[in-house]
């Protein structure tokens, strides 16, 4: 079988005025800049293991109703992980490579791994590429040039790991974040920042055995840490001689099952920790609250345990062997009150399924971040998966209904939603994912209105690019008058 298109290596980086097919909406002005890998082998015969560890990439599409044009540009990350990797020096990252933990603790406190490849965000002034490093890359959003590091230096607790996602509360524009600090006992940091050194820290929460958490979830009150039983010992740092990769440092304990920390982000105090049953997920959807504060809502994408880590290394995946990484959306519903089914305790936690045909990386519009939401847009992933997404969902999640498009390409990458600023509707905007088009050797970029997912336009780039991870709509980031 041939290596599936989405894991090849693209070493061309292109800066180019692209033609739009369709029309695009008058208001849509800003650019789309999505993070992820880009290479997975390189000159001097280096190449990593798994899909996570490819070096980072950044594609950045402004849009140009006007002129009809997209403006496209694509570039590497000049970090010094990319900079080994040239020199045919890689040594390892999330799941490749072997060294002791301790010495992988070192290099996380004297200079953290670079290879930020999973998402860009505005952090006040600065464009920032993140990975679960607390090392930063700051990047020029119109250049795509690297312009920097970026490590916290002030007085607030830090940690050696740090959640992919940071969570932006839509009332302050603050950015909300974790990080995990290792020790005999080891502490999960929550903190606010209005710039990469201007950080509030909110409460710490201590754990025996640090969970894996990619990422995690806000109310207007909240903060919801879900601790999955995917777990680390802190005392196998001390163990002597090489040890595998980083996450396989991690052991599944489903008899822990899943512990919801619910964080007062005004007090800091943990005012809840209920368990519900073991599952495993990336990516928390939205969170909201209702019955005036005593309920908290949020949704999740879930997997029954942690194998999806491991089907997603590059053998497997070139081999269309995807059977694990479909998900499935669920809601967890905390009440601040009652028992537990697995004891007595101060909260419950409750957990219905909202669909279950397969999804992968879902997201909501931002104008309903900490409110409560109905549409949830996904790829669409047969389940079980047979191969890559093949379309996007609009998912209600109040009726469960879903409406799918297949179009474009054979393959459609993660959805990100664009509000129409005159809009009233939670779905009036407008829907963008990257389609890969295996027939042609090409990709093309889609735009597909929030209602229905019809396409509204589409623009072919110069050339084929592999599977990426995260994008961000960035309003202000737009073509130079």
């Amino acid at each position: 079988m041939a290596d599936h298109p989405g894991f090849h290596s693209l070493h061309d980086e292109a800066a180019a005025s692209l033609s739009v097919e369709g029309s695009l909406p008058p208001w849509l002005t800003g650019s789309l800049v999505r993070n992820g890998p880009g290479a997975f082998s390189f000159p001097g015969g280096s190449a990593v293991d798994h899909w996570f560890d490819g070096l980072a990439m950044l594609y950045r599409f402004t849009f140009d109703p006007g002129e009809g044009q997209v403006h496209y540009r694509n570039r590497f990350l000049r970090t010094d992980a990319y900079e080994a990797a040239r020199a045919g020096e890689f040594d390892g990252g999330f799941a490749t490579g072997e060294t002791t933990l301790r010495s992988r603790l070192a290099t996380f406190l004297k200079s953290p791994y670079d290879n930020t490849n999973i998402i860009v965000e505005r952090v006040g002034d600065d464009f920032l590429a993140l990975t679960e490093s607390p090392r930063w890359v700051v990047v020029d959003p119109d250049t795509l040039d690297t312009t920097g590091h970026v490590t916290y230096e002030g007085s607030a607790p830090s940690g050696q790991l740090s959640c992919a996602h940071f969570k932006r509360d839509p009332a302050t524009g603050r950015l909300l974040t974790v990080d995990t600090e290792f020790g005999r006992t080891s502490t999960y940091h929550v903190y606010a920042m209005d710039g990469p050194q201007d950080r509030h820290h909110i409460g710490s929460v201590d754990t025996d055995k640090p969970a894996y958490m990619h990422s995690f979830a806000i109310t207007p009150r909240y903060v919801l840490l879900t601790e999955f039983p995917l777990r680390l010992d802190p005392q196998r740092f001390l163990k002597p001689g090489r040890q595998d990769p980083f996450i396989e440092q991690f052991e599944w304990e489903p008899g822990r099952g899943t512990r919801v920390i619910v964080v007062d982000r005004t007090t800091g105090e943990t005012v809840a920790t209920p368990t519900a049953e073991p599952t495993f997920g990336f990516h928390h959807v939205n969170a909201f609250e209702r019955a005036g504060g005593d309920e908290i809502v949020f949704d999740l994408e879930t997997v029954p345990d942690a194998t999806t880590i491991d089907s997603l290394y590059l053998d497997e995946l070139r081999a269309g062997d995807l059977d694990t990484l479909a998900g499935r959306l669920d809601r967890f519903t905390v009440s601040l009150d009652g028992d537990s089914r697995y004891g007595p305790g101060d909260a419950t936690v409750e957990r219905e399924t909202l669909y279950d045909q397969g999804t992968a990386l879902p997201t909501v519009s931002p104008a309903r971040w900490c409110h409560r939401h109905r549409y949830v847009y996904a790829m669409s992933m047969d389940q079980p998966a047979t191969g890559w997404a093949h379309g996007v969902l609009k998912i209600d999640a109040d009726t469960g209904d879903a409406v799918e498009h297949r179009d474009g390409g054979d393959y459609l990458g993660e959805p990100i939603f664009v509000p129409d600023p005159g809009g009233d509707a939670e779905d009036d905007g407008v829907v963008l994912s990257v389609a890969l088009d295996d027939a042609d050797d090409t990709s093309r970029l889609v735009v597909l209105d929030g209602d229905t997912l019809t396409e509204r336009a589409r623009v072919t780039l110069p050339h084929q690019v592999p599977f990426d991870f995260h994008g961000r709509y960035l309003p202000d980031v737009r073509v130079a008058e």
